[in-house]
């Protein structure tokens, strides 16, 4: 078996910062596979993505990756915690995974690994200041800087943890350490630093740049910045009005869900505390838009995207258990495509391991099954996928996709 590749990604758009990565990760590597475990119709950021996982899963497979396997809802939008940890479990249980490359605006791993060990062996000192800070009203992330700043003495780590690729690198690292991972990681410094700029620099730019100017129906002037079958898979969606710009398509479901809601069922969802639930409740009785719930929910506790995953929970009807159980369990391997050589790939992965819950087909797994917490993670995905589609600009009905849907295959 020859060695094989990595990439946990979301694709929110594929753009050729995504190519650059793959390139260069299997220079880097040596690898000759390359397996991608791609988030599915909403992102860790708390955001609908702009096109549905299939259609993503086609831009990977014509762009070099030989495998997609979709990372389960309740892991995909979750914190960057779970998101990677989920993420390591799905790569690890594949047994063929030899190089796990992350995108990082640092690029180099010697940093992200000391603070990855920081932040799995939590010493004592490193504790108390976070909980000073904590208790002083500061936001989590930004309580774990100061923090380690302070731990550490080097002002340095300030600007290493104020990047969102640094963050989740981190994170993959404290996963691969946690579960004991065989696999070797790197990482492979960002052509665009910052993810959220919204400027076209030559052939780069990023995925919020991209979503910005679909929104601002410019749609021509990302084709330099996009592989050309991505830009045309885009554009069919674009045309077919078959795309989700922000979670404003699904406004008026959240707010109605919110307003139903008893305070005990508000504290039942996720990332909720510290009487969240009343200014959240207060929050939707009074406003009619997420902005001005956002707005109003907003503090240094609470950032936007922390609370964009609240509302994301509450549409997708996501509780503390349901969160609870996805940490504690070892989640099912849904092929959404794959070219030859990823045929090769699940070949060699069913024969290491027969007893991983390979999921090619949703409705002969589900007739297989005897998992019930397997059944209820994969039960989100599916209510993920027919809540997505009520997202689209036209009027066609697109229920039921993930029965009806083809694997892809290139």
């Amino acid at each position: 078996m020859n060695r094989v590749l990595g990439i946990i990604a979301e694709f929110n758009p594929f753009h050729n910062g995504h190519l650059y990565h793959l390139t260069e990760s299997k220079k880097l590597s040596n690898c000759d596979y390359a397996i991608c475990i791609m988030n599915g119709n909403f992102t860790q950021r708390g955001l609908p993505s702009l096109i549905n996982k299939w259609d993503k899963t086609q831009m990977a497979l014509k762009n070099g990756f030989d495998l997609v396997i979709e990372l389960p809802t309740i892991y995909g939008i979750s914190s960057a915690e779970n998101f990677a940890y989920g993420s390591i479990k799905i790569l690890n249980n594949l047994k063929i995974i030899d190089v796990l490359s992350f995108g990082s605006e640092v690029g180099t791993l010697d940093s992200l690994q000391s603070l990855a060990d920081l932040f799995c062996d939590e010493p004592k000192e490193y504790i108390s200041i976070l909980k000073s800070e904590l208790n002083l009203g500061v936001s989590f992330p930004k309580a774990r800087e100061i923090a380690t700043c302070a731990y550490l003495k080097d002002e340095k780590y300030k600007d290493i943890l104020c990047f969102p690729n640094n963050i989740l690198g981190i994170e993959y690292l404290k996963s691969l350490k946690k579960l004991d991972c065989p696999i070797t990681p790197i990482t492979i410094k960002r052509k665009i630093s910052d993810y959220s700029s919204i400027e076209i620099n030559s052939s780069f730019a990023s995925s919020t740049a991209i979503r910005n100017l679909v929104a601002l129906n410019k749609i021509v002037n990302i084709k330099d910045v996009m592989p050309e079958t991505a830009y045309q898979i885009l554009l069919s969606c674009i045309q077919n009005e078959n795309y989700v710009l922000n979670l404003d398509a699904y406004e008026k479901i959240i707010l109605y869900k919110l307003r139903t809601m008893s305070l005990e069922q508000i504290r039942n969802i996720p990332d909720i505390s510290e009487g969240l639930e009343f200014v959240l409740k207060n929050a939707v009785n009074k406003c009619n838009s997420l902005s001005s719930v956002l707005e109003r929910c907003k503090s240094k506790r609470f950032t936007y995207a922390r609370l964009q995953r609240i509302l994301l929970y509450v549409l997708l009807n996501i509780t503390v258990e349901s969160m609870n159980l996805s940490k504690n369990i070892l989640p099912y391997v849904r092929i959404l495509g794959m070219n030859s050589k990823g045929k090769k790939l699940l070949s060699e992965i069913r024969k290491i391991s027969p007893d991983l819950p390979v999921i090619t087909s949703i409705k002969d797994f589900e007739v297989k099954n005897k998992n019930s917490d397997l059944q209820k993670i994969l039960d989100i995905d599916k209510r993920a996928t027919d809540i997505y589609t009520l997202g689209y600009q036209n009027n066609s009905s697109y229920s039921n996709l993930d029965y009806t849907q083809k694997l892809i295959i290139n």
